[in-house]
């Protein structure tokens, strides 16, 4: 699974590496050692984009992009002097299990050598994904077990299956200024952020209706931005659009005032949910 390409045989829904969280018609798979929610179906909407044609993990499910979800601007986090990759290390480690069930699962990285080089902090990174009925619910717990102040900037990144033909009639509500039927998606599809104010609906054509959510933590938002992504149609994984929900835009970890900051020996907690439901 180091490889960012797998034979596309190996993807086909479950395979032997992924758990599976069900809850009446709703499934949930889950890759545990990269952090990689890789299904969520409810009925017979396979919501999440699965590269059965490549095999790209790069393009795959709902990835975690932490500690940073966006590029940093000469790739440099200004704090340390350090360079971090765009979309962070989280996606790049093995993960540890800590439990899992039937309808739920739950994940942990701990700082090491490997990200100290890079994000010298002592942290602990705990991820919980629960199914229930039509929603998937992804619980991030960041504990921040060193001495001072530990800055961070995470965001989500999930690929939504839509066919090419298909995406100029996605209906989005809750997102300012996204109008699908205005972009060039065969050549300039969009990535492009917006503010994220908590919601977002999608109507996805013959699909369903999708809702992106963040379940405030103790009356607060910690996602505020939403990065709106896909591919020109010639590449081969294309069939998707990315509507990403993040702490912050582009540079966000080197901007104090658009990322999380969390005091030594306390926990920050996000809880994003997806709730589908299947067109009659």
């Amino acid at each position: 699974m180091s490889s960012s390409l797998l034979p596309a045989d190996f993807l086909r829904f479950p395979t032997e590496r992924e758990l599976v969280l069900r809850a009446q018609e709703t499934l949930v798979g889950v890759i545990p050692e990269i952090c990689l929610v890789s299904h969520f179906q409810v009925g017979s909407w396979e919501v999440l984009y699965r590269p059965l044609a490549t095999g790209n993990v790069r393009r795959w499910g709902l990835p975690l992009m932490i500690p940073n979800f966006s590029r940093l601007r000469n790739g440099l986090f200004l704090e340390k002097g350090t360079s971090l990759p765009i979309h962070g290390f989280g996606r790049l480690l093995p993960w540890s299990l800590l439990a899992a069930d039937e309808h739920q699962v739950e994940l942990q990285l701990e700082s090491s050598e490997t990200t100290r080089a890079c994000y010298p902090y002592e942290f602990t990174f705990r991820v919980t994904v629960t199914v229930a009925p039509g929603a998937l619910t992804y619980k991030l717990a960041m504990e921040n077990r060193g001495v001072e102040t530990m800055p961070i900037a995470p965001g989500f990144h999930p690929y939504f299956a839509v066919a090419q033909a298909a995406k100029p009639r996605l209906q989005v509500v809750g997102l300012p200024g996204f109008e699908a039927n205005r972009i060039d998606w065969e050549h300039q599809p969009p990535d492009t952020p917006y503010p994220f104010t908590g919601e977002v609906t999608i109507s996805f054509p013959e699909r369903g209706m999708l809702t992106i959510a963040e379940v405030p933590q103790a009356g607060r938002y910690a996602l505020h931005n939403m990065q709106v992504w896909t591919e020109l149609p010639a590449r081969p994984d294309h069939a998707f659009v990315c509507f990403e929900p993040t702490v912050g835009s582009e540079d966000a970890l080197n901007r104090p005032g658009d990322r999380l900051e969390i005091a030594p020996g306390t926990t920050t907690s996000i809880v994003l949910q997806l709730r589908a439901q299947v067109q009659p």
